[in-house]
């Protein structure tokens, strides 16, 4: 299945993302990690979204694609600007989901 990387790569982003939103709250300054929390919730509702869209098959998903790079990529930028180790995992797994859309795109 030509789908099957992307699937598995929008899971790993999906579970980060969460983790790292929940990890985010129990940090000594929850405020300023806001834009960190807002953005892996976002980006595992995107990733989920197109997960649920890809496993019925339907063709018209480049303009769901595209919208997950972006959001991929924003969330991975945001997670990037935070030390902590869960951010960076964060991080890692937004920038292979981004590449592994584009693959798929491709």
């Amino acid at each position: 299945m030509r789908n099957e990387k992307l699937i598995s790569a929008l899971g790993n982003c999906i579970n980060h993302c969460n983790y790292c939103a929940d990890a985010c709250l129990d940090e000594d300054n929850v405020k300023m990690m806001k834009d960190c929390i807002r953005t892996d919730r976002v980006c595992a509702e995107v990733c989920s979204t197109l997960n649920q869209v890809l496993s019925t098959g339907y063709k018209d998903v480049q303009g769901l694609i595209d919208y997950c790079i972006a959001t991929c990529t924003a969330c991975a930028d945001e997670c990037g600007k935070h030390d902590h180790q869960h951010c960076q995992d964060c991080a890692k797994a937004c920038r292979e989901c981004a590449e592994a859309c584009k693959n798929y795109a491709a």
